[in-house]
C-alpha cells in the first residue's frame, strides 16, 4: 500500500502528502519527537494547535515503560496520549545501540540490557512488528542494525546483510498479521550502509524487492561530519524509489533539512527543536538566541518579531532569561512552544516554495 502521493515536483524537490487513518500530512515536513509517548514539556493538544500533523514515538522506550500490556488495555498509543493525528513508531534499534550497555547482535535479533534496571530483553524482526502492532502507530519502522561511526567496509557489509535479512522477516511478519485497533498500518524499510554508496545501493535494492510502503535512510547524524551527512543525502535520488515516501532519520538542523529537501527527501525527525529549547536555545529568522546570556537580562523585546507563539505574543526576552536563570519549568515550556512553531513555519515556507 502506497500512502504517499507526489503533488508537485521542482527538479529533485517534491511536494506531496502522506495519507493515514489519522489524517493527511503535507510534505516536506518534520516529525516532532515523542519518544515515550510525549513531547517533552508540551501536551498533545498544544502540538495540534501549533500545526504539527505527525509525531514519532519509540518502541524501545514504550516497550520498557509503560509496557505493552498497558498500551493494549488503553487501546493503543493514540488513545493513551490523546493524539488524534498520525504517529510513526521507530523500532528501537538505535536506542539499543545508544542506550544499552550490554547488547549482542545475532542473526535472530538483538539481546540487550535495559538502561532502566539492567534486565535482559530480546528484539527480533518478528516480535518487533508484533509490539508495534500493539503500540498502534500508523507507520512502523523495521528493526535494523545501527552501526557506529566510523566503521570498516567489511563490518558495514556484514551489517547490511543482517539488516536486509531482518527487514525481509519483518515484512513477512507484517503481511501475515493484522492491525489490532481497526485501522490500517504501514511499514517502512530502513536503508543502511554507513557512508559506502555501493552498500547503500545493495541495501536499497533488496528492500525495494520487499515492496515496503516507504523507505528511510538510517544511520545518519550519529557522529559524522557535515560533509559525510551531505554525502549520504546525495545518494537518495539514485537509490530510493521515486514514488514512495523518503524519510531521512534523525536529521533536523535547518541547513541539513533544506539541503535534503533539495535532494528529494520528504520527511524528517529530530530532537533539535525541543532539546535546544530546554537548554535555552531558540531559533529565529535572524539566527539562534541563547537566552541564558547576560545581554538578555534587560531586553524587553519579543524573542522574534512577528511570531504568533504564546511566548512571543506575551513575554519578553528578559522574562524568559529570568525563567531559565531561576530554573523555572515554565521557561522550557515557553521555549519549546516557540521552537516547534518556528520549525512548523519553516517547513510550510519550504513547501510553499516548491
Amino acid at each position: 500500500m502506497n500512502i504517499f502521493t507526489i503533488k508537485k515536483k521542482n527538479k529533485q524537490k517534491r511536494r506531496g502528502e502522506i495519507k493515514t487513518a489519522h489524517g493527511i500530512v503535507e510534505t516536506p515536513n518534520l516529525m516532532i519527537v515523542a519518544t515515550q509517548g510525549t513531547v517533552k514539556a508540551v501536551s498533545a493538544l498544544d502540538l495540534k494547535d501549533w500545526g504539527s500533523d505527525f509525531i514519532v514515538a519509540n518502541s524501545y522506550h514504550l516497550y520498557l515503560r509503560p509496557g505493552l500490556e498497558v498500551l493494549k488495555e488503553a487501546g493503543g498509543l493514540h488513545k493513551f496520549m490523546n493524539w488524534t493525528k498520525t504517529i510513526f513508531t521507530d523500532s528501537g534499534g538505535f536506542q539499543v545501540f545508544s542506550l544499552s550497555k550490554l547488547r549482542k547482535f545475532k542473526d535472530e535479533g538483538i539481546i540487550f540490557q535495559s538502561h532502566i534496571d539492567g534486565s535482559l530483553h530480546s528484539f527480533t524482526p518478528e516480535n518487533n512488528v508484533q509490539m508495534q502492532r500493539v503500540i498502534g502507530g500508523d507507520v512502523m519502522m523495521v528493526l535494523d542494525e545501527c552501526m557506529e561511526f566510523p566503521v570498516t567496509y567489511e563490518y558495514a557489509k556484514h551489517s547490511v546483510e543482517r539488516t536486509v535479512r531482518w527487514a525481509e522477516k519483518a515484512r513477512e511478519e507484517f503481511l501475515k498479521t493484522s492491525p489490532i485497533y481497526g485501522y490500517e498500518q504501514s511499514q517502512f524499510g530502513i536503508i543502511q550502509g554507513s557512508t559506502f554508496e555501493d552498500l547503500r545501493k545493495i541495501c536499497a535494492d533488496k528492500l525495494i524487492e520487499a515492496d515496503f510502503d516507504g523507505y528511510a535512510m538510517g544511520g545518519v547524524a550519529i557522529g559524522e561530519s557535515k560533509d559525510y551527512i551531505r554525502d549520504v543525502i546525495d545518494m537518495a535520488d539514485g537509490i530510493m524509489p521515486e514514488e514512495k515516501c523518503r524519510y531521512l532519520m534523525g536529521v533536523g538542523e535547518e541547513d541539513d533539512v533544506r539541503y535534503a529537501v533539495e535532494k528529494g527527501f520528504d520527511i524528517f525527525d529530530c530532537v533539535i527543536p525541543t532539546r535546544n529549547a530546554r537548554n535555552g536555545a531558540l531559533f529565529t529568522k535572524n539566527g539562534r538566541i541563547l537566552i541564558k546570556n547576560a545581554k538578555y537580562k534587560k531586553d524587553f523585546t519579543p524573542v522574534e518579531d512577528g511570531c504568533e507563539c504564546h511566548l512571543c505574543k506575551n513575554y519578553s526576552r528578559a522574562y524568559l532569561h529570568h525563567l531559565f536563570n531561576a530554573e523555572e519549568i515554565l521557561g522550557g515550556i515557553l521555549a519549546t512552544e516557540h521552537n516547534i512553531n518556528y520549525y512548523m513555519r519553516m517547513m510550510k515556507d519550504i513547501r510553499d516554495g516548491i
